[in-house]
């Protein structure tokens, strides 16, 4: 098993980061992210907290080495859970591939929070993925998560610029219209219709492969409640 670690610090608020994470993508950076699917989405008002749960559909480049191994799939599929806290103002993603489980599993952790040396302006993002590659042979898992490993980092550093620049429409649509996230009230249930209506808006629809994916939650679902 591999681990990858990753932080950085955006110059925005913990709100703003937050409403725009459900729209990075697609941005024209992250061209690898084809379809962003929502699952399922709920709040629970004791907590003031709001779950949603969403499928993510990639297209990559793969070396042709592990072309060889995996076969001829287009398409890599990712669970991702999240629960946005907004009482302890804290963002927290789960991520775990549903395809290719013979051969690679990946279990991802994301968590934004507020910095704490300049709460009121700056967010931290903390990124952790620990990469775990099956084969009866050594020599192929270390091949495998070594490339993983690169591949994240690659990924990371393009994903930050990309997310910057979402982060700065929305910093600018903030400020037009003057919204601030100050309760979990009518006001925070209005934000979260409108995110889901932008949300179906930017997504494409990745047809019959999503639907056989899907099916494969269901089987999958008690597995991934574990992590």
């Amino acid at each position: 098993m591999k681990i990858f670690e990753s932080s950085h610090l955006f110059n925005y608020t913990w709100e703003q980061v937050s409403a725009a994470n459900w729209v990075k993508y697609p941005n024209e950076l992250s061209t690898h992210v084809v379809s962003v699917d929502i699952l399922n989405r709920e709040v629970d008002p004791e907590r003031h907290v709001l779950k949603t749960e969403r499928l993510i559909a990639c297209k990559q480049a793969v070396p042709r080495w592990l072309r060889a191994i995996i076969g001829g799939e287009e398409y890599s599929f990712v669970r991702e859970v999240s629960e946005v806290d907004l009482v302890n103002r804290k963002l927290i993603m789960k991520l775990a591939n549903m395809t290719l489980l013979n051969l690679l599993l990946v279990n991802e952790t994301v968590v934004y929070t507020p910095d704490e040396r300049m709460p009121a302006g700056r967010t931290l993002f903390q990124q952790e993925a620990e990469i775990t590659a099956f084969s009866p042979f050594s020599g192929i898992c270390n091949k495998i998560e070594d490339w993983s490993v690169e591949r994240f980092g690659q990924n990371a550093q393009v994903g930050k610029r990309g997310f910057e620049g979402v982060l700065e429409l929305v910093a600018q649509k903030w400020e037009e219209s003057g919204v601030l996230v100050k309760g979990f009230g009518h006001s925070i249930m209005k934000e979260i219709d409108e995110v889901n209506d932008m949300t179906h808006e930017v997504i494409h629809d990745v047809g019959e492969k999503t639907s056989s994916v899907l099916s494969e939650v269901t089987k999958l679902g008690s597995y991934f409640s574990r992590s």
